[in-house]
């Protein structure tokens, strides 16, 4: 599926994209509220200050995304690959992240700052304060 017909298909109301191919889509600024995004490729996808509050994004590939200042508050990323994903500034408030693999992911800037990131893989990842996390 391409970004065009995933933003016509949520804008006719549409919410559940689970397990859809969208390898490289381009999102950026998108309102996508709520949307089922679970165990969907976005590999190298750029979301760059998408809403995706309230979305589900378990188990969801987003290696090398670009979520730079997107809202994931309230988003369940419980299992998701994160893998060099760019997060700077992102909000997270409220985000599942349990079980999320976050290696050499970019959290600079995350709202919160002090997202509970308990049973998550770190190793390399780029913490909110700058420094680099070593383990798994």
């Amino acid at each position: 599926m391409d970004s065009n017909e995933l933003l016509k298909r949520y804008a006719a109301g549409h919410r559940d994209f689970h397990q859809v191919d969208l390898n490289e889509a381009r999102l950026n600024k998108a309102t996508l509220s709520g949307i089922n995004l679970a165990e969907t490729n976005l590999t190298k996808s750029s979301l760059h200050g998408a809403d995706l509050s309230h979305a589900n994004l378990q188990n969801a590939n987003l290696n090398g995304a670009d979520l730079s200042q997107a809202n994931l508050s309230g988003a369940d990323l419980r299992g998701a690959y994160l893998g060099a994903a760019m997060l700077f500034g992102a909000n997270l408030t409220g985000a599942q992240l349990s079980g999320a693999n976050l290696r050499w992911a970019s959290l600079i800037n995350v709202i919160p700052d002090d997202i509970d990131l308990s049973e998550t893989t770190l190793l390399r990842t780029v913490m909110p304060n700058g420094g680099v996390a070593q383990v798994l």
